[in-house]
């Protein structure tokens, strides 16, 4: 019998069918891995499993019983416990009291804190964290760390089942072993685990079985994860064949043309010194290194959201004020972040007002906006990178995250930026939006854009950038062409501290 069984849910959206008769079955003790494309109805279905959402059709069957999730709390009684990809942690409070948020203990009406922490303290040394105090500000952790938290809090609810939603997206390589371990002891204590992940590599490695969705359609159920290649996973994904490839089979290289971007001893105190280099139009210059190094500082500061200690940014020859956005835009640099929610992003505006966000000028005349202009401008760019649902009007905040991606450089796209930077690009974007973002960096370097690339995907940098540099706490070990360097290379740069 198995633990969960949802059977043909179906979940209503105004205007859109979600989800439309999704079958989902996991085992005890099993890594069930749940994939599709952004937007296939991945977050819908286990907001549905969290009691976040009511399913319109459809049942859940839990342990035999047919079951409703009425909210949250009801699937948490069950010992159904979630990890979003965005960590609902809340950072000014400790550890402590983020694992116990609504089921504080207490007696007697009272609070018992002391009890709270001695109870975060244990289940912090089972995950193998007894370094991460209870009172610890959840804020001032690593991602690692509050991904700590959040798995600690769904174990105080003694969970039968816990679903992690890209639970890696921010993880470095030893931090990902870890959590793997960590996984592996909770399954042979007949946990079970829902893994989310668009690194399909991970699937092999920890999966057991494989559900693939498409279209808030089930398209294939329970496969063996260590039995089908990436392609066939990819493929059930897109529903078709996907070139997943850096680069395409005999594709040209781009002619490069005079330096567009020049920095120039670029340093701020405690983040990055005396980071120096140049990009040309038509080049892809990668910044390769851990979480942490100082890559996504650097980019900010270029962008002028960070104020330089010293050095300066030059865009075709003329200085950037530093410290200034408005100079950067004005420049022709564009950013899309890595944090693009909170960073990038009006999640209550519609996607047409989020892509014209850079280019307001460009929409209004004595004072009225040109409302036809400015939708049909996003609409041919959303078009272009094939955007779904295209619907300008939507709240931005609706969509999935690879397509909230999209909406960020559509917004570049949209404004002409000559320079984009792009931090952490297809973090949380599937395989096949990955490939259209690769398509659409060869398509603006073929057009003479010059692009900046922080990943923490080292074969992503290595596939895409001509040149990369690579850093560690601030400084910038080696810079080399991509062809000299290989991912064994580049790790040893990170782990040891020394240029190759």
């Amino acid at each position: 019998m198995p633990l969960l069984a949802m059977r043909g849910i179906v979940k209503l959206f105004p205007g859109v069918r979600a989800l439309d008769g999704v079958d989902l079955e996991v085992r005890a003790g099993e890594v069930h891995c749940l994939l599709g494309q952004n937007g296939a109805g991945k977050s819908t279905l286990i907001k549905t499993l969290a009691g976040a959402h009511q399913p319109d059709a459809g049942e859940i069957v839990w342990q035999g019983e047919t079951i409703e999730l009425s909210s949250p709390v009801a699937a948490l009684r069950r010992g159904i416990a979630t990890m979003y990809q965005e960590l609902d942690l809340i950072p000014g409070l400790s550890v402590a009291e983020n694992i116990f948020l609504g089921h504080e203990h207490a007696r007697y009406g009272f609070t018992r804190p002391a009890v709270a922490r001695a109870e975060a303290a244990a289940l912090l040394e089972r995950l193998g964290h007894p370094e991460i105090s209870p009172d610890d500000e959840v804020g001032d952790l690593s991602a690692a760390g509050q991904q700590l938290v959040s798995m600690a809090r769904a174990l105080a609810h003694d969970a039968k089942l816990i679903v992690a939603d890209e639970p890696t997206a921010a993880l470095a390589a030893d931090e990902v072993d870890n959590l793997f371990r960590i996984i592996g002891e909770l399954t042979d204590q007949g946990v079970a685990v829902v893994y989310i992940s668009h690194r399909l590599e991970e699937i092999r490695r920890i999966g057991d079985r494989v559900t693939v969705i498409k279209d808030g359609r089930t398209v294939a159920a329970g496969l063996d994860a260590r039995g089908h290649s990436t392609s066939e996973l990819v493929d059930l994904m897109a529903g078709r064949k996907v070139q997943t490839a850096f680069r395409e089979a005999g594709q040209a290289p781009v002619e490069l043309g005079d330096v567009l971007l020049d920095v120039r001893g670029l340093s701020r105190a405690g983040e990055f010194s005396d980071v120096s280099f140049t990009v040309r139009a038509g080049e892809i210059v990668g910044l390769a290194g851990l979480v942490g190094s100082g890559r996504s500082e650097v980019l900010e500061t270029i962008f002028g959201a960070r104020k330089p200690d010293s050095g300066v940014v030059t865009v075709d020859g003329k200085p950037l004020r530093p410290g200034s956005v408005a100079s950067a835009v004005n420049a022709g640099i564009g950013l899309a972040p890595e944090e693009r929610k909170s960073q990038a992003l009006l999640l209550d505006m519609s996607v047409t007002h989020n892509v014209t966000l850079a280019s307001l000028d460009r929409y209004s005349k004595f004072g009225f906006s040109l409302r036809d202009k400015e939708f049909r401008d996003s609409l041919a760019t959303l078009e272009r990178l094939d955007l779904r649902p295209i619907e300008p009007d939507r709240p931005v905040g609706t969509l999935s995250g690879g397509n909230q991606q999209k909406a960020v450089v559509a917004r570049w796209l949209v404004h002409g930026c000559r320079v984009l930077l792009l931090d952490e690009p297809t973090r949380g974007v599937d395989v096949g939006a990955r490939a259209e973002l690769y398509r659409l960096m060869h398509e603006l370097t073929a057009s003479g854009v010059a692009v900046v690339l922080v990943s923490s995907e080292i074969p992503e940098v290595l596939g895409l950038a001509d040149r990369v540099l690579v850093m560690r706490e601030g400084q910038v070990l080696t810079e080399r062409p991509a062809a000299e360097l290989t991912e064994a290379d580049i790790l040893d740069m990170v782990m040891e501290g020394s240029a190759a």
